[in-house]
């Protein structure tokens, strides 16, 4: 992809009309737009992009959305449903209401760039030079200059929802191609944690927590395996091609350095 930088647009009117009558008092991130403009610019990140191929998406915005959803704890397609559904969002990336923003894999796409060229402390770094021009941080204080713990938390949150989803997936087929065995032994809670996609969760923010639901999750993926394998009447239970990525996704969870 090839970037055109681009002044930053103000925010479209019928976008500022809907948005200040739904929020009369305003929330963070409008008053983060009018208080504190955008923090970033396309051609703070010129250097991450070539000069030809297909047009890229603006980088200030994905930056102000990656920042977002570091702030919300959301998952890149959460963060993707935000810009097309949120009134606020439109409002902070001067996005009209009908825009139907972009697909959730660019996010992903513009964090492997930051991280290629070394630039993953770019973001905050630039916040807070911008605190620092409106005398917003105190001298000497102890603010954190980097955003790779911004970049990992959102890496974790997406690596959580994908495998989450791949045992979903699992579970899905297997309802279809036998249900009523599937019925015999899946225990009562996970009709609850599966029944529902986990873009509509709200996943755990904190490390202690999201290392518990992702145990959690190996647990229920090995045991659904151990299940499979262990009933020799219906040899098809182990070939949807679902179940062979959760194969693949649990060993990769319970031995992480596994080529497969």
């Amino acid at each position: 992809m090839t970037l055109h930088p681009q002044l930053i647009p103000a925010i479209p009117d019928d976008t500022r009309e809907v948005a200040q009558a739904a929020f009369r008092k305003g929330n963070r991130y409008m008053q983060m737009r009018d208080e504190l403009g955008t923090f970033f610019n396309d051609e703070q990140f010129a250097d991450l992009f070539p000069t030809v191929g297909q047009l890229a998406e603006s980088p200030w915005r994905l930056a102000v959305v990656t920042v977002m959803q570091f702030t919300e704890n959301l998952t890149d397609r959460q963060a993707a449903d935000a810009v097309r559904a949120r009134i606020d969002w439109k409002y902070a990336l001067s996005l009209e209401l009908t825009d139907d923003g972009f697909d959730f894999s660019v996010l992903s796409e513009f964090r492997k760039r930051l991280l290629a060229n070394g630039a993953e402390a770019r973001l905050l770094e630039i916040m807070l030079a911008g605190f620092q021009e409106r005398d917003l941080l105190k001298a000497g204080g102890k603010q954190r200059t980097d955003s790779t713990h911004i970049l990992a938390n959102v890496r974790d949150l997406n690596r959580l929802e994908f495998v989450s989803e791949t045992l979903r997936a699992a579970l899905n087929e297997l309802a279809t191609t036998a249900p009523d065995w599937l019925k015999t032994w899946v225990p009562d809670e996970w009709f609850k944690r599966y029944s529902r996609p986990f873009s509509e969760y709200r996943l755990p923010q904190k490390e202690d927590e999201r290392l518990a639901f992702g145990e959690q999750i190996g647990r229920d993926g090995i045991e659904l395996l151990r299940r499979v394998y262990a009933e020799t009447s219906q040899p098809q239970l182990g070939q949807p091609h679902a179940l062979a990525q959760e194969r693949q996704h649990t060993a990769r969870r319970t031995y992480p350095d596994l080529t497969l």
